[in-house]
């Protein structure tokens, strides 16, 4: 027997896990030479068991919602007591005929009569009871005592009930609301087959399945035996948000994304087990304290049933349950459609059928494409499993809260290596008065984030070093590497990034080796990009940026794509959204810049330059872009002189490109002192030097006879030459 390590407990470890609190026991403190676990997209989902409490246990409110990201609003766990319905009734507008073969409306109103909860169906003779079979008191299966309706669903009364074969401890009891009704007991019966054995932290805990006779006929009626959650359904909580916002906001989006991960996390654990949800839906969800619990098991069917009625909601349910019956896919397409309708206000329902996804700001596009490939049309096209699609919904939850907070959140991919290299952070030659030079298509294809290999893959050790090779170096190499996929995959990386045409037979073996591997389509888009076709790759980035939202690989490439065909504007929000996400991207913060420039925004251009961290070795080209960004194709305001000196002195140049950086400013200075409408203050320096005209004059003749003394060329020495005669003060000598 383990005692439960958690203060004030005292309760005994069975399975992992408390019978009195339900939480993990706590582990060992780590030795203080423990290495740090890396950080990954891919976190641990696992949660804590809690199994019920008794009227007099203590309670756990340690959820993992949110995942460190977002804080959930805790929901207060709800006194059983207080939930219990004092007039327990089902609404007339949901009696429907028990009979499978009819489903005509029974137990309606006829003029001032009220409907009858009990009775015959009038169009096939059915018998239908929407009553509740059990009373307060009522003794069931020998030891759980009736206190109430607590509330009535698609299958079946819920009541609660305390066990006295263990202090007490509240449970619930779901029984049906037709006994008459052939495929509700079924559903029910298949519960009782096998729900009993699933224990996961957020599914509702089946703990038994009893008889009780009905009071009416005799018959014994059969009642699941469940876990007492005390929280409240996601509807409940959705419905609220709406009342108050009159339906114009629904659920934040950050915490809606919280709770799908919670859900993926159940969904997981069914699928490895065999089984299929078939019903989530908000109503089916319930957030307690900070944790979340998938509720309303009746749907649940194994994998492969092929007999079991199916079980769905309209607006929820995948378009081929008709068809082809429930999936894995059809699954995870609900929880698309739970999350989209929780998010943002939208009927799921228009005219009996599915209602499409509605119009989504461009702040929630990662979110958006998320949503469309989950709830696509073509099972093939969603996500193909819970991991896959948690991965990419973390990755999606990353962007919003940087959004949100104004700080970034970055992650390591589990799918892309780091970029290699920054592109664009070279300065453009100060004569042409631009800060940054035109974007460079093969130094862009070969700066992308490489997909990871195989590791599976018997050249995968061999590639390993490759990726950040000189591409015109590899491809002798690859060529007579021996034949796998991942070498195939590899000569086309690099015959793509030299801008070389890449032989259809190549493309024909990879798609051979690897059926349907995006990779191929990655690096088509890389080749087109280095060749020449922005177009023809932002249509091919643009997919795989809808096929994995949670990457900021895909979404660079099609920025850079964006740029180089002349969309500017469009390149630069997504820029923007890597920028702000995941400062290793310094591609993206110099792309920011670069766009921001030709648009005329230096205040933003240089807000996102300052922006690169002061670790990273694009630091000091990030400083030198914004020094050249307050003083070319403009004329500088003092204050804007004063900056860009500070932000020199501060730079680790060599003496040449600090002079030819210093030159620049000074000249603006000259510019701007040399004339009276524009003169100096008199009080305010540059670097040490007096802004008036002779000062500049002086400080700068010296640098250009600095900058001629450290001329390459002859030529170039003169032209410096000439430079600082030309400026130097005028004197009587």
């Amino acid at each position: 027997m383990i005692r439960c390590a958690q203060p004030g407990c005292g309760g005994t470890v069975e399975d992992g896990y408390c019978d009195l609190c339900g939480l993990a026991p706590q582990p060992a403190p780590a030795p203080p030479s423990a290495p740090l676990t890396r950080p990954s997209v891919r976190l641990d989902m696992s949660g804590t068991a809690h199994t019920g409490s008794s009227r007099s246990s203590r309670r756990s409110s340690r959820g993992h919602l949110g995942m460190g990201l977002v804080e959930v609003p805790a929901v207060p766990y709800r006194d059983p007591a207080g939930v219990v319905l004092t007039d327990a009734q089902v609404p007339e507008d949901r009696r429907f005929c028990g009979n499978p073969d009819c489903g005509q409306p029974v137990g309606r109103r006829r003029g001032d009569q009220p409907g009858r909860p009990e009775g015959f169906c009038p169009h096939c003779g059915w018998r239908f009871s929407f009553t509740p079979k059990l009373a307060e008191g009522d003794l069931v299966g020998g030891q759980y005592e009736v206190k109430g309706c607590l509330a009535h669903g698609g299958l079946g009364w819920i009541y609660l009930a305390a066990d006295r074969n263990l202090e007490g401890r509240w449970v619930v009891l779901k029984g049906l609301l037709d006994t008459g009704d052939v495929e509700a007991l079924a559903a029910a019966e298949a519960e009782r087959r096998f729900l009993t054995a699933m224990d996961h932290p957020n599914i509702v805990k089946i703990f038994n399945f009893v008889t009780h006779p009905d009071p009416g006929t005799g018959t014994m009626v059969g009642y699941i035996v469940m876990e007492y959650i005390g929280g409240v359904p996601l509807q409940e909580m959705l419905r609220a948000r709406l009342r108050e916002s009159d339906n114009r906001q629904a659920l934040p989006v950050a915490q809606v994304i919280a709770y799908g991960l919670e859900i993926l996390k159940a969904f997981g654990y069914l699928h490895d087990q065999g089984l299929l949800y078939c019903d989530l839906k908000p109503g089916n969800v319930i957030q307690v304290e900070e944790q979340l619990k998938l509720i309303d098991l009746g749907a649940v069917r194994r994998v492969d049933d092929a007999d079991s009625a199916i079980y769905g909601t309209v607006g929820y349910q995948a378009p081929e349950i008709a068809s082809d019956g429930p999936s894995e896919g059809s699954d995870l397409y609900t929880v698309g459609r739970t999350l989209a309708v929780l998010s943002f206000p939208f009927s799921p329902v228009s005219g009996g059928s599915v209602a499409p996804l509605p119009a989504i700001d461009q702040r929630y596009e990662s979110y958006r494409r998320f949503l469309e490939r989950a709830t696509d049309s073509e099972p093939a096209r969603r996500f193909q499993s819970t991991a896959e699609m948690s991965d990419q919904l973390v990755g999606v939850l990353r962007e919003v809260r940087a959004a949100e907070e104004g700080a970034p959140h970055p992650a390591q991919s589990t799918m892309f290596g780091p970029e290699r290299q920054a592109v664009g952070t070279e300065l453009a030659p100060a004569v042409t008065g631009q800060v940054f030079g035109p974007l460079d298509r093969l130094a862009v294809a070969s700066a992308l984030p490489v997909p990871l290999v195989d590791p599976l893959d018997p050249a995968a050790g061999l590639l390993a070093g490759l990726t950040s090779g000189n591409p015109a170096e590899l491809v002798a190499l690859l060529e007579s590497a021996p034949s796998t996929p991942e070498t195939t995959l590899a000569l086309i990386r690099v015959l793509s990034e030299l801008g070389r045409p890449v032989p259809d037979q190549l493309f024909a073996d990879a798609a051979g080796q690897l059926p349907g591997d995006w990779r191929i389509w990655w690096y088509r888009g890389a080749g087109q990009l280095a060749s020449g076709d922005p177009d023809e790759a932002a249509r091919i980035f643009d997919g795989l940026y809808s096929w994995f939202p949670g990457e900021a690989a895909p979404r660079l490439a099609l920025a850079f794509a964006l740029e180089a065909g002349g969309a500017g504007q469009e390149a630069e929000r997504h820029y923007a959204a890597i920028w702000q996400t995941d400062r290793s991207y310094v591609s993206a913060g110099f792309g920011l810049a670069r766009l921001r420039l030709a648009a005329g925004d230096r205040a933003g251009a240089t807000a996102g330059l300052d922006e690169v961290p002061a670790t990273s070795i694009h630091r000091t080209a990030a400083q030198a872009a914004a020094v050249a960004a307050a003083v070319r194709g403009h004329d500088p305001a003092e204050g804007e002189l004063v900056a860009a000196g500070e932000r020199l002195r501060n730079l680790k140049l060599d003496g040449r490109d600090r002079d030819g950086l210093l030159s620049e400013v000074l000249r603006s200075a000259l510019g701007r002192v040399a004339t009276s409408r524009a003169a100096s203050s008199g009080q305010a320096t540059l670097l040490g030097t007096p802004l008036h005209e002779k000062g500049v004059r002086a400080e700068l003749e010296r640098v250009y006879r600095a900058l001629a003394r450290s001329s390459r060329s002859t030529a170039e020495r003169r032209d410096f030459v000439d430079l600082a005669n030309s400026v130097r003060p005028r004197t009587l000598w």
